[in-house]
């Protein structure tokens, strides 16, 4: 798959609205055959802050994604709403889905 995850910092009078502004590209994006997920947080610490965490099921998916009509729509109305241009990490990894993580394992509570 290909995992993505980003940083946008938002202008602060857009903060609070940023779900509602991105909403239409969010809900296009989740319903592309090839999406796994995407995902929206925001930063305990900043406000500004999101984190986008996304996931497409391979190159081709992730290609369809970046052509798509509704990616090119974001990319005219949604960087007016941004501080800065958004950071990213994507990486090619060899699974479909999340992993466990061990380390915080919940026991069977039956």
């Amino acid at each position: 798959m290909i995992f993505i995850t980003a940083k946008f910092r938002i202008r602060p009078e857009d903060a609070d609205r940023w779900p509602q502004l991105a909403a239409e590209f969010t809900e296009a994006t989740r319903a592309e055959p090839g999406c796994l997920w995407f995902d929206w947080s925001r930063s305990v610490e900043d406000p500004a802050e999101y984190v986008l965490v996304e996931a497409f099921r391979d190159e081709a998916a992730g290609a369809a994604h970046v052509q798509s009509a509704h990616f090119k729509q974001a990319r005219q109305a949604l960087p007016a709403h941004l501080a800065e241009t958004p950071r990213i990490i994507n990486a090619s990894v060899p699974q479909d889905d999340w992993s466990l993580l061990g380390e915080l394992a919940v026991p069977d509570r039956d």
